[in-house]
């Protein structure tokens, strides 16, 4: 039976645009693999940030895609696979990369696995029509197991491997007096921050709708969100109507969170979908209490009253309770900080990711050949 060499091939498709979130946990794997010896190839965006990032160990092939109707994604896939002729097709993303590189995978006799990282349910004969011609699927969270597994989806293909954030590079240690200055904040300043695309999932208009029952109360406070998107003119709107003034700071995209994050005072993410919530990983390994809400994998990573506090979808009273209990309870604050550290570096960590997957390539790549030899035979 083959096994996982040092020069074992995987062949990576990601369709996102931006490095972070799932992308960026492309990066770390890739990143992992190329370092223990295994040789990548990686398609993506032509007009991507990963199509303009350097990995040791890997070909980068750099393509249009245009969603699930790209019909010629296909063909460009079997181009790439027939030339690389890698081990294993390693699908990360869906917009019509889920179903065509299954498709390019079978066609070419490669064994393929996909990352799913969304826990919005699928059309049940669809998700099994597609996820048939995977080996494996991996899911981020146990709520996005239950989700396939609901959509009749066998549970034996099915391997939960949780999103990972480097410890090193996030950590508790904050310079207060950069902070200050790069927001325009004054000593007595306290913020709260939210790390989301601007997009209706991650549940902005909710905070901003608590955001004055809190600044009444905490009337030093600042919001800062961080991301861009298309519902930001909406929020803005928003922040115009409840005369929310400089209140808000709309920071946009920023690659330096780990300068920020341990500054924050607390990280508010009031999400209606969220597969697990990198950017939670991410406040938690800064030592930031959280208030967040109980969907999807996000109560994987926060605790309810451990290193942070869990709320209904959509409770504004609960996001204004819970923050002004937060703000006005330092010691509090720092013990969930503290154990949220905890929880990250023991559960989340790139190293536990990365050995998770080299365990799946290896049960894949076992299966293949057995069955290569079962059909010879």
């Amino acid at each position: 039976m083959k096994k996982l060499t040092k020069k074992t091939h995987i062949l990576h498709i990601e369709t996102g645009r931006n490095l972070y979130g799932g992308a960026l946990q492309v990066y770390y794997l890739m990143k992992s693999l190329a370092e223990n010896g295994c040789h990548n190839t990686l398609v993506c965006p032509s007009n991507s940030d990963m199509a303009n990032t350097s990995l040791p160990q890997t070909q980068t092939y750099r393509v249009p895609m245009k969603g699930e109707l790209d019909f010629l994604f296909m063909s460009r896939l079997i181009r790439i696979i027939s030339a690389e002729q890698p081990d294993i097709v390693h699908v990360h993303s869906r917009r019509g990369a889920d179903l065509w590189g299954a498709a390019a995978a079978w066609r070419m006799r490669i064994p393929a696995i996909i990352t799913r990282r969304v826990d919005n349910p699928e059309n049940p004969y669809l998700a099994r029509l597609k996820y048939r011609f995977y080996r494996r699927i991996v899911t981020i969270s146990d709520e996005i197991r239950r989700v396939l597994h609901a959509e009749g989806i066998p549970s034996e293909k099915i391997e939960v491997i949780p999103s990972a954030v480097d410890t090193q590079r996030f950590n508790p240690k904050c310079d207060r007096e950069w902070f200050r200055a790069e927001f325009g904040l004054k000593p007595n300043h306290r913020t709260i921050g939210m790390l989301a695309q601007f997009i209706p999932r991650k549940g902005h208009r909710f905070l901003i709708s608590a955001a004055p029952a809190i600044l009444s109360r905490c009337p030093e406070v600042k919001i800062l969100l961080f991301g861009k998107g298309p519902l930001q003119n909406s929020i803005r709107q928003q922040c115009s109507r409840q005369q929310l003034g400089d209140k808000i700071l709309f920071a946009g995209f920023r690659d330096d969170m780990e300068r920020i994050l341990p500054c924050l005072n607390l990280v508010v993410h009031p999400a209606t979908i969220e597969g697990l919530g990198v950017s939670l990983l991410q406040a938690a390994a800064a030592g930031v209490p959280i208030v967040a809400t109980r969907a999807g994998g996000i109560p994987e990573i926060v605790e309810n009253s451990i290193n942070g506090y869990l709320i209904d979808e959509g409770d504004i009273q609960a996001i204004t309770n819970r923050v002004i209990n937060l703000l006005e309870d330092p010691i509090k604050s720092k013990r969930f900080g503290s154990y949220g550290r905890q929880k990250v570096e023991s559960q989340f960590s790139i190293d536990t990711m990365v050995k998770s997957y080299l365990s799946v390539y290896r049960q894949v790549l076992a299966e293949w050949d057995l069955n290569d030899q079962l059909h010879r035979d």
